[in-house]
């Protein structure tokens, strides 16, 4: 269920109480663990953690005007969310997450890109501010843009410079008009 709320208080603030708390206990573990340079905001209709303009500038490649998203967590209709787009960029780090969460004795409920629960007690929090801390802000842009399509990737770095060529390449509005009406 997506929020229309504006921030990550006005979404806790709409939660029914057992959710706020699970929500509110897992935002702590994040802010506890997170690398410096992430911001929390609310994105896609949920709490989130990203890497703002500011350090990122290129923003997310679905949509450049969001910054890169790097984890959220959400109120689900029958299930509270946990995304760890961190987790989920290498392989090494999907084995160790599971490896790890077998060792708890907790049932792992993971998807393509959640890890589902019902209730705070189904979370390994410890487990949660490890993997949170693995990933060092600059691994993970690494990583994003090793995982782009090699098409994303050469358009952005191009884009400054064939913009910058075009403009060069370009005759100014008024000449290519006045040459049309010869």
């Amino acid at each position: 269920m997506q929020s229309k709320a504006k921030t990550v208080q006005e979404y806790l603030a709409e939660l029914p109480e057992d959710r706020r708390k699970a929500l509110e206990a897992l935002r702590k573990v994040f802010l506890a663990n997170l690398d410096q340079g992430f911001e929390e905001g609310m994105g896609y209709g949920m709490m989130g953690y990203y890497v703002p303009h500011s350090i990122y500038p290129a923003g997310y490649h679905c949509d450049p005007k969001q910054p890169l998203p790097y984890a959220g967590m959400a109120s689900q209709k029958n299930y509270m969310s946990l995304y760890l787009m961190g987790c989920y960029m290498s392989p090494e780090s999907v084995k160790w997450l599971r490896a790890e969460w077998a060792k708890t004795g907790k049932k792992l409920d993971m998807g393509k890109s959640c890890i589902r629960f019902k209730k705070l007690e189904d979370l390994p929090l410890d487990l949660v501010g490890k993997a949170i801390k693995r990933m060092p802000l600059k691994e993970y842009i690494r990583l994003y843009e090793a995982a782009l399509p090699p098409k994303t990737k050469a358009a952005r770095k191009a884009k400054p410079k064939a913009a910058a060529r075009k403009a060069k390449s370009r005759p100014a509005a008024g000449a290519k008009a006045r040459k049309a009406r010869r």
